[in-house]
């Protein structure tokens, strides 16, 4: 029988202390143990990027990462991302109305976040591949693309 570990992460900020099965993905640690449920199942398989958070500042998928990886490591979540929704893509995604019925929502802000880390200005064109592993079943990539842009000028 496998032994539960015990990792030490930092998420949103504050240092936690989990113990769980090596291979329990982060989705779950997040959602279940540590009540963080912003951050969506969509399919479990990285296909859709509903669970995209950022480790180590970068966009990632917390369905695929087991928690016996992130020892030492950094994990925001989009209740991280900013206090009272005043990150530069949050506001963008309010002004822009992008969501509908909002499922993929903190996965997209995540992945733009991450997108606009790395490209304080990208083109049209680096918007719609930075974005491209994110699903939206309402297909409102139309503004998705519009409140990136937005958020690259200050949201």
């Amino acid at each position: 029988m496998e032994k539960l570990k015990k990792v030490t992460l930092t998420v949103n900020g504050t240092v936690r202390v989990v113990r769980a099965l090596p291979d329990t993905p982060l989705l779950w640690i997040l959602r279940e143990e540590l009540k963080l449920t912003g951050t969506k199942f969509g399919c479990g398989v990285g296909q859709c990027a509903a669970c995209t958070v950022h480790i180590d500042g970068k966009p990632n998928y917390a369905c695929l990462n087991p928690i016996s990886s992130l020892e030492g490591r950094t994990v925001t979540t989009i209740e991280g991302l900013s206090k009272e929704s005043s990150h530069p893509v949050q506001k963008a995604w309010l002004a822009e109305h992008v969501p509908q019925c909002g499922y993929c929502q903190s996965g997209q802000i995540m992945r733009a976040a991450g997108l606009l880390n790395e490209n304080p200005s990208p083109t049209r064109k680096e918007i719609v591949e930075g974005m491209h592993p994110n699903i939206c079943r309402c297909g409102t990539y139309k503004r998705i693309v519009i409140a990136v842009q937005r958020a690259s000028r200050g949201g």
